[in-house]
């Protein structure tokens, strides 16, 4: 695995930027300890902070922050003040978690009880982005009479993203949540569509039940992987990446608006300035279409 740099990152940042990408996303994950080695990352919020200061239009965020890394407050205190630097472009994606257990056993943090852990670390991050303020004594967090006396240029914070699959996962989405977030690996547009239809109708079913109109809720997919136009397919460890000419990929991708996905998020298979430029002609067919 290459092991990025700061300045390697803000240049897949800035060119991203400059191609006319609408969202940049990364990783929020400490190690991957693995049989033969160990992989890790950049702490994300140090990196969401760079990137605030590093870029002037596009919007960013982690595609997914683990939850249980940080206390609730702590991460609604964050996300506002990378709102402020950023003028607005951060988005706080979030989800309960799912790092292996060596990564949360070797930083310390609980990998029991994901979900009544999230459940309440969302409804302290929400209450205290839209609001300012929390008074909150849960089973796992408590917030006394957080204020967030200092506000960035969203007067309710910060857009929230909650990454769900699951019937209670999607509940909290319809509740709390501005976005939502899922993810495909390695599989067809058909197979995507197979897999993620019952999943939207469950957020429908969701949005129902808590009285909130679903087209409220803006729809985003990770998709893994894409291989920019030109590039040769088999540098993906994947049998069926999306690949092909600039117009095929980006027909592909608009194909997922069945699904009323609003937002994809590319992985790339080559994941370098030349491979984000490469994908120029998509960005533009997207955003034309």
């Amino acid at each position: 695995m290459l092991e990025p740099s700061w300045e390697s990152i803000k240049g897949l940042a800035t060119a991203a930027e400059r191609v006319g990408f609408d969202m940049f996303v990364f990783e929020d994950v400490l190690m991957y300890r693995g049989e033969d080695a160990t992989d890790g990352c950049w702490e994300s919020m140090t990196i969401a902070g760079a990137l605030a200061a590093s870029t002037s239009r596009i919007r960013f965020g982690q595609s997914v922050i683990n939850a249980p890394y940080r206390s609730p407050a702590m991460t609604a205190s964050m996300a506002t003040t990378l709102d402020e630097v950023s003028g607005g472009r951060y988005v706080l994606g979030i989800g309960a978690g799912n790092s292996p257990a060596s990564d949360y056993e070797g930083f310390g943090f609980p990998t029991d009880r994901r979900y009544s852990r999230f459940a309440e670390s969302i409804e302290v991050i929400h209450t205290l982005l839209r609001t300012g303020t929390v008074d909150y004594n849960g089973d796992f967090h408590t917030a006394k009479q957080a204020e967030l006396v200092l506000r960035g240029p969203s007067p309710t914070g910060p857009p929230i993203n909650i990454a769900a699959g699951g019937p209670k996962m999607l509940r909290l989405v319809a509740r709390y949540a501005d976005a939502w977030n899922w993810w495909g690996w390695d599989e067809t547009i058909d197979e995507i569509t197979g897999r993620m239809t019952p999943i939207v109708a469950e957020l429908d079913r969701a949005c129902a039940e808590v009285g909130r109109d679903s087209t409220e809720i803006e729809r985003t997919f990770d998709l893994y992987s894409v291989v920019p136009p030109g590039f040769p397919t088999d540098a993906s460890a994947m049998s069926q990446p999306v690949s092909g000419s600039a117009d095929e990929i980006a027909e592909t991708l608009l194909s997922l608006r069945a699904l009323g996905i609003d937002e994809v998020r590319c992985d790339l298979t080559d994941k370098t300035e030349a491979g984000i430029e490469a994908m120029a002609p998509v960005v533009e067919a997207l955003h034309n279409a």
